[in-house]
């Protein structure tokens, strides 16, 4: 945490957040208490960071994160909580929430549930606890607040709930109802996220919960996890190794791609947002292909790092790497914009840039 102090793209990146929530959000955090499951993970460095920074500012009174720090646990949240008294870590897997003394989480006014591996070569490794994650841990989280008095519960789902949409059906809408496959080495993630978004409806038509559900579309950015294995870590070690970018891939598969600020933003706006509702968070331009995406990391990470390596295509290793894997994902997000005042504007090729440049000034590499 000590080099991050000093990072022009971290400091510029958590004003960013702040300065694009409305003044009426911001006041909704006074004197709350934030519960953060998942919070070790690529979206967690984020949350954690911009709610410490701001936590004064935001008038928040305690920040709890929970994780069971499967895939370790980073020196950066070890050194959050030792700069801010206002934060509490507690070691749980969100499924043995029995295990949890709850008098420590009982006064939580918003609650964000992202405790899940959402890298598809870990939840083809992790099935079962991926399941358990999104539907058992999930279900607890929402028993035990479901009689109290919270402002806002998140959950987040993902935009693999959609499957590979038909044509016809992209950009995709939250109205579509997906192609998605129950059987398969995705469905351990698929089908929990879409069985996910069942309780939280029930839950708050049953309990009035103020939940939210958003559906994240290929976020990236600094805080990722360099061995996450999903395309924008495995360029971005590639670059930072100075080794050939590497497609598992033909190249041809779509995506756009939200830099991480602009989602958090989103994700924030979500988690203020009464009644219940769900929302698609992503950009909705440039939708570029895989290839195209190597060829911006190649072109900057030439003019930040030198970098002189070949785009190379290789079969994968993993069997069943690409079985269901979507052609095309781009959100429609219409939906966020017109209730949410939802605006993303940092570009793939800003993104990719700033990316590269936090690591440079030596952010944090896990």
């Amino acid at each position: 945490m000590e080099e991050t102090k000093n990072n022009t793209i971290y400091h510029t990146d958590l004003q960013y957040i702040f300065n694009n929530l409305e003044q009426s959000e911001k006041e909704k955090f006074k004197d709350s208490s934030i519960l953060i499951t998942g919070c070790a993970g690529f979206l967690g460095y984020y949350f954690m960071s911009f709610l410490s920074e701001y936590s004064d500012q935001l008038g928040i009174r305690k920040i709890i994160g929970m994780d069971n720090f499967k895939l370790g646990k980073p020196e950066w949240i070890t050194d959050l909580s030792k700069l801010n008294p206002k934060i509490e870590l507690y070691t749980l897997d969100i499924t043995q929430f029995s295990l949890l003394d709850t008098e420590n989480i009982n006064d939580v006014d918003f609650i964000i549930h992202m405790a899940s591996i959402a890298s598809p070569p870990y939840y083809r490794k992790y099935p079962l606890e991926t399941v358990d994650a999104n539907v058992l841990g999930l279900r607890a989280l929402l028993d035990f607040y479901k009689n109290k008095d919270i402002k806002g519960f998140l959950f987040f789902s993902s935009s693999e709930v959609y499957g590979d949409p038909f044509p016809e059906y992209i950009p995709t809408s939250e109205d579509y109802r997906g192609n998605v496959a129950v059987i398969g080495p995705r469905a351990c993630y698929d089908e929990a996220k879409r069985f996910g978004e069942t309780l939280c409806y029930l839950y708050a038509e049953k309990f009035h919960m103020p939940i939210s559900i958003v559906r994240p579309f290929n976020n990236y950015g600094p805080g990722m996890r360099l061995n996450d294995k999903r395309v924008v870590a495995d360029f971005t070690k590639a670059i930072f190794e100075n080794k050939k970018l590497i497609m598992y891939s033909d190249g041809k598969p779509t995506r756009t791609f939200c830099y991480v600020t602009d989602a958090i933003i989103g994700y924030l706006k979500a988690l203020l947002y009464e009644p219940f509702d769900y929302f698609n968070i992503g950009i909705d331009k440039p939708e570029i292909s895989i290839k195209e995406l190597a060829e911006i990391y190649r072109k900057i990470g030439s003019a930040i790092y030198d970098f002189n390596q070949s785009i190379e295509f290789r079969e994968p290793e993993e069997q069943g790497y690409l079985t269901h894997n979507p052609l095309r994902r781009c959100p429609d997000i219409s939906k966020a914009r017109k209730l949410l005042n939802y605006s993303p504007s940092i570009s793939i090729v800003e993104g990719v840039r700033r990316s590269l440049i936090f690591l440079k000034e030596g952010g944090e590499i896990h």
